[in-house]
């Protein structure tokens, strides 16, 4: 689950190694790593505004 969640985030960002990239693909389903990235852009998305309204109040 953590080297799910680390090559997600690392290809999130655009700074996965091609050695992890060519690992992650020989896996069978993409669907973790769907559902991960989804994940990932809510907590982003959620981070910001929980952010700007940090600031703005």
């Amino acid at each position: 689950m953590l080297q799910l969640f680390l090559s997600t985030l690392a290809a999130f960002f655009g700074v996965q190694t091609e050695q992890n990239r060519v690992r992650d693909f020989q896996s069978r389903s993409p669907l973790p790593f769907i559902v991960m990235g989804i994940l990932l852009a809510i907590a982003l998305v959620a981070s910001l505004i929980f952010i700007v309204k940090l600031v703005l109040a």
